[in-house]
């Protein structure tokens, strides 16, 4: 502890009482103001009252500049504090924010360490002044100084106490206000590049909808007309358009989900034919990777409420995905079954599998995996997003269970009673 005169008479109790008051006063409401500014001034008005000084101020130390500044101050004088720039070496607010320790000044007009230019731009003589360190985690991050004690009074031990509890507050509640502007900004941050998202989904799947269409009917007709030599260019063109239509219908789909023009249309659903029907349509990449790709179905017909068109891409992004990413002669297996009051159709693979860092994200627009530079498959990222969007329209949930290396395993389950979907939002 400093070198501290000591006051000869006794603190009367009441002021005490009144100093604890207003200390547990400041710390309920503390954590109710987050605004940087609104909660220093309050601080410093508190610390002038509670240690009877004319006036308190806070400074905190600026990288830039190697040097404190003011950014709470009275406010007939804040602008004109708010200017000034106190050096680290050649003031008592320096000393402070160095060594981490109170000082005390009896006669700052004769003290050699007080920074005069304070008192020249501010028109104000400091008489006394009790400066403590504002620390956090071990930190010091600024001061917190009051000045000239009230009734040509001396400070005492016990404002050094009360004083350095408040500036204790003051600096977690400090940062506190910096940490959730932090976090704002990198909210607000997201949110616009989630607009930025859905403006590019909307534009690109509606601008490019019609010269796709006139490239692919182009295309379609030189197929059954031009020569047979050049048969495979043609085909070429007519296979990367269906690819591109892909993405379209794909971008079209989250574009209507958002702007609310898709809805599920319920009907009774033949599980056991629509997983048939699937299988069927990779015929071709099947028999091109020679991978096995088989049915695990129960001996009954599994029927249920919903939309049997959205169900039917859900489950064709999930196959698809799983025989992009397995090797040739791989194995992909599609079950389906009956939960509790569930459907559960999932999708196992033995393919590459998914990093462990990557399992929280795999189902969010445009989220690749693999590096964009090194990337060996093609899509946007879009078909797992798709397929979630498919699941959660029927008031359902989608896992991803995977070891890297192994394989991985897509889980959908589609609630079988109606008012289960009707209950639930859907959100993506």
């Amino acid at each position: 502890m400093p070198d501290i005169t000591h006051d000869i008479s006794v603190e009367p109790l009441n002021e005490r009482i009144k100093q604890l008051e207003r200390l547990l006063e400041l710390s309920r409401n503390l954590s109710a103001t987050l605004e940087p500014e609104p909660l220093l001034q309050t601080i410093i008005e508190v610390a002038a009252d509670i240690t009877y000084s004319q006036e308190a101020s806070i400074l905190l130390y600026n990288e830039v500049h190697d040097k404190l500044e003011f950014v709470a101050a009275p406010w007939f004088k804040r602008d004109t504090m708010k200017e000034i720039l106190v050096p680290l070496d050649k003031s008592i607010a320096g000393q402070v924010f160095t060594h981490i320790e109170p000082i005390f000044v009896a006669d700052a007009q004769s003290d050699p360490r007080h920074y005069r230019i304070v008192d020249k731009i501010s028109g104000f003589k400091t008489q006394t002044l009790l400066t403590v360190p504002m620390v956090f985690q071990g930190k010091s991050t600024g001061v917190l100084t009051a000045v000239n004690k009230l009734g040509d009074r001396h400070y005492t031990e016990n404002d050094v106490r009360v004083l350095e509890t408040l500036a204790s507050q003051a600096a977690i509640a400090i940062e506190n206000a910096k940490l959730l502007k932090r976090s704002q900004e990198a909210y607000d941050e997201l949110a616009e590049i989630d607009r930025m998202k859905s403006d590019f989904i909307a534009i690109t799947s509606h601008e490019l909808r019609t010269p796709l269409g006139l490239i692919l009917g182009h295309a379609t007709f030189l197929q059954e007309t031009a020569p047979e030599e050049l048969s495979k260019q043609i085909e070429v063109i007519v296979r990367s358009s269906m690819r591109l239509k892909g993405i379209i219908e794909d971008l079209s789909k989250i574009d209507n989900f958002q702007t609310g023009q898709s809805s599920v249309r319920k009907e009774e659903v033949n599980l056991n034919q629509l997983a048939t029907d699937v299988k069927a349509s990779f015929k071709e990449m099947v028999e091109e990777k020679n991978i096995n790709l088989s049915l695990n179905m129960p001996n009954t017909l599994l029927t249920m409420e919903g939309d049997m068109d959205k169900i039917t891409i859900a489950l064709n992004h999930l196959v698809k995905n799983a025989l992009t990413y397995v090797d040739e002669e791989g194995k992909v297996v599609v079950s389906l079954e009956r939960v509790s009051d569930h459907i559960k159709i999932s999708v196992k693979d033995d393919g590459i599998g998914i990093p462990e860092k990557d399992l929280e994200r795999i189902f969010e627009r445009f989220y690749q995996v693999e590096a964009h530079m090194t990337r060996r498959h093609g899509g946007m990222g879009l078909g797992l997003s798709v397929a979630k969007l498919m699941v959660v329209m029927h008031g359902g949930r989608i896992t991803v269970e995977s070891t890297e290396g192994k394989g991985s395993t897509f889980s959908m389950f589609f609630p079988t009673v109606e008012e289960q979907v009707s209950k639930t939002k859907p959100f993506i």
